[in-house]
């Protein structure tokens, strides 16, 4: 049996490495580009992806559920060239789960009806059903693709997507590209888990922590290299909710490219990726023959509320130079960990700061409870509430209306946007969480992120002066804790645009807001193809109207949906009678359990007496101190360390 166990391990690492780490190159018309899920011709790539269960355990620690496509997981890499199109026919074979597809970062102009996310730009697949997605790309640089409805991707659906260029900077530099994926994994599906998360037994809001962490989808990667090589590493984290310290021992490395947009190379020993970050970077391997070494990815403590003391939060990888020789363990690093300080880094085409803002919307992060008892995220006094139309529709159906946020409905926290105008989100963390935040559509200039702590924006004595003249660009960037941030973007893509924090809970728990950019334009220049109506009919999802399905009185939200009630301002009647209660009883609990501990029993004295201590607590001349064992033989180490603490008197004896 363990001989068969191996080799089934060894078959999957062989499986994984064939899909993460085949050496990438741009897409050409043959045959090696055909397969049953994938064919190619004539710059249009068609991918034919039946989506459904499969049963996989990448940890090794937990055979589950996870969804995969055509039968297999992880799921196929996305390639394609430059201005090439791309066509997606999915089936939902998902017996109990709709489903969708977000291009995470392509901006698709003109095509935001193929953004992905339900109720947004789409009505979600129902189980049997059917959706193509059809577009083109522009953007070279490293993407990925992932469910976007009822927090399903950590389930399993979430995978690279490259777009390649025939003249790629920094090309000439290095020999071969590899692509590794890294993410947190959970053993439990993701339905139940946001049934504990989103209640009233979690009041704190407290987020499921990762049962272990993945490199390629998989733990102990290797990763087979030549010495003296130079590689172009493009590494996603298509994680839910942890965010990785990454390196690799021995080694710098050189940052050339952060979520599609190419940098200035900048070198450094350590990176920090973000849920939904990529970075590409450029390494050399050691000139040595006579060693492997290995890769580590480090989970952000700092994240979860608690850590389980099973968690393995480290995923180590090896760069291997000789199969032959042995997998060294890791060297062992102490926080604080430095990695590089990704607003450092300037865009390759030196784009300056943009203008001085037309428009400014201003977001403060809050975690509060609503009447449930559950804990949710706000955007100011706003959790996001789905429409009963998709916000896209409203806006194509509205006319004239379409430029009033009203008529987007009350929870979906809509802004409208005039075409090309400078916007600027000032982003506040009143909660002492990190937040990284993505915004469909559009990349952004990151051009003032403050420290720890700082407060919020307006509080900071931070001017224009202030900010980065040639700012950081990406479109996924980190909040820090209790502290601020500024983030600017032209409009100059119309469409239905998501911003979000990316943590998936966090996204569960309402922490969303919509721009939509440029609806007149819209509703000039998009077609939404019949399948996609097909789809709404089929879930019984209207496809015209305001957010309530209103198509009479737009102004009327009457129905719209809503999160539950806001708690009551102060105490209710109810609630002071129970609090009185609670506070007579805890009174006359404190008293019981001080009576009974200064009662003295003649157990005890008898006890005492056999110790040979005195009725004052002091030990008899020439007696010697007793071992005493606690009755409870089930107390860890830890438990019955404390417990001995806690009962131990001054005269040096602990009292059963």
């Amino acid at each position: 049996m363990m001989a068969q166990r191996g080799l089934l391990t060894l078959l999957g690492t062989i499986f994984v490495s064939l899909i993460f780490f085949f050496p990438l190159t741009a897409c050409a018309a043959d045959d090696q580009n055909t397969t049953p899920w994938h064919t190619y011709n004539d710059g249009v790539h068609i991918y034919n992806f039946n989506i459904s269960w499969v049963r996989a355990n990448p940890d090794g620690m937990a055979e589950r559920d996870v969804i995969g496509i055509n039968g297999r997981w992880p799921i196929p890499t996305m390639e394609a060239s430059i201005d090439e199109r791309i066509i997606v026919n999915v089936q939902n074979h998902l017996e109990d789960e709709s489903t969708t597809l977000h291009f995470h970062g392509l901006f698709l102009q003109n095509e935001t009806h193929m953004d992905g996310p339900a109720q947004v730009t789409q009505c979600p697949i129902p189980p049997g059903g059917s959706f193509t997605y059809n577009f083109t790309v522009h953007q070279p640089g490293v993407y990925w693709y992932h469910s976007h409805v009822h927090a399903q991707y950590p389930d399993g659906l979430r995978g690279p997507l490259i777009i390649t260029e025939p003249n790629a900077p920094f090309q000439e530099l290095y020999n071969e590209t590899k692509l590794i994926t890294v993410s947190d994994w959970y053993h439990d599906r993701m339905p139940g888990l946001i049934k504990q998360f989103m209640s009233k037994g979690n009041p704190t809001g407290a987020e499921p922590v990762p049962n272990s962490a993945l490199l390629g989808e998989t733990q102990n990667l290797t990763v087979h290299v030549t010495p003296g090589t130079t590689y172009r590493i493009d590494m996603v984290n298509i994680g839910a909710f942890a965010s990785q310290y990454i390196w690799f021992e021995g080694h710098n490395v050189s940052v050339i490219m952060i979520d599609g947009v190419y940098t200035h190379l900048t070198e450094t020993n350590m990176i920090y990726l973000a849920a939904a970050q990529r970075c590409s970077f450029l390494i050399t391997i050691k000139d040595d023959e006579t060693s492997n070494f290995p890769f580590v990815a480090s989970m952000d403590l700092d994240l979860f509320d608690q850590v389980p003391e099973d968690l393995n939060w480290n995923v180590t990888g090896w760069m291997v130079v000789d199969q032959k020789k042995s997998l060294p363990d890791p060297a062992i690093l102490y926080e604080p960990f430095s990695p590089l300080d990704d607003t450092l880094l300037l865009p390759w085409d030196n784009q300056t700061l943009l203008a001085e803002p037309d428009h400014t919307v201003t977001l403060n992060v809050i975690m509060d409870n609503l009447g449930d008892g559950a804990n949710y995220a706000f955007f100011n006094n706003i959790t996001y509430v789905a429409p009963k139309v998709p916000t896209l529709y409203t806006a194509l159906s509205a006319g004239d209306l379409a430029t009033d946020p009203t008529v987007y409905g009350t929870n979906t926290h809509t802004f409208v946007l005039k075409k090309d105008e400078i916007v600027q989100i000032i982003l506040n963390n009143i909660d002492p969480g990190k937040h990284p935040f993505h915004l469909h559509g559009h990349n952004f200039q990151v051009v003032w992120r403050s420290d720890d702590e700082a407060g919020t924006f307006e509080d900071s004595n931070i001017t224009a002066a202030d900010f980065a003249p040639i700012p950081m660009r990406r479109d996924t960037a980190v909040l820090h804790p209790n502290g601020n941030m500024v983030l600017r973007f032209k409009a100059d893509n119309p469409g239905v645009w998501l911003f979000h924090c990316h943590i998936e809970w966090h996204v569960q728990s309402g922490l969303i807001a919509t721009f939509v950019e440029a609806p007149k334009v819209l509703q000039e220049v998009i077609k939404i193809p019949e399948d996609h109506f097909a789809t709404c009919e089929k879930g019984q999802i209207p496809i015209k109207g305001n957010a309530a399905g209103n198509s009479v009185d737009w102004l009327d939200l009457d129905g719209e949906n809503a999160p539950p009630p806001r708690l009551p301002a102060g105490f209710t009647k109810s609630g002071i009678v129970a609090l009185v209660f609670s506070c007579i009883s805890g009174i006359l609990g404190v008293a019981t359990v001080s009576w009974y501990g200064f009662a003295e029993s003649e157990e005890e004295r008898q006890a005492q007496q056999g110790l040979g201590i005195n009725e004052d607590n002091s030990l008899s001349p020439g007696d010697e101190v007793q071992q005493v064992s606690f009755g409870n033989s089930g107390l860890r180490g830890g438990e019955g360390n404390h417990a001995g603490a806690l009962l131990r008197q001054a005269g040096g004896v602990i009292r059963g």
